[in-house]
């Protein structure tokens, strides 16, 4: 996908893990994700996504699965996850790379 990643995740669970109500007309089932090369750029983004206007849905901070990560709502109410996974790699143009 050219430096995207598409990944699945049940609907309740996300909801759950961007902290948003999971109900018809409010959240649609969708996050985007923006993976970053550290914690600091974590918190850096969210920082700057605030300040940008955003609404911060959930603050930084490790989750049960070994990443660091936080959530903003975009002004028309998307919600956006910021994430360091520490297993990723990025390419030299900055794309995101996974195992073969």
């Amino acid at each position: 996908m050219g430096g995207a990643v598409l990944a699945l995740y049940g609907r309740d669970e996300l909801a759950e893990d961007a902290m948003v109500t999971n109900w018809p007309g409010g959240f649609g089932g969708v996050t985007l994700a923006h993976n970053v090369h550290s914690r600091e750029d974590v918190d850096t983004a969210l920082a700057e996504a605030k300040k940008a206007g955003a609404r911060i849905l959930k603050t930084a901070q490790d989750v049960f699965w070994g990443v660091y990560s936080g959530y903003f709502a975009d002004p028309d109410g998307h919600p956006w996850e910021v994430v360091w996974n520490p297993y990723s790699t990025f390419g030299k143009n900055g794309s995101l790379q996974l195992d073969a």
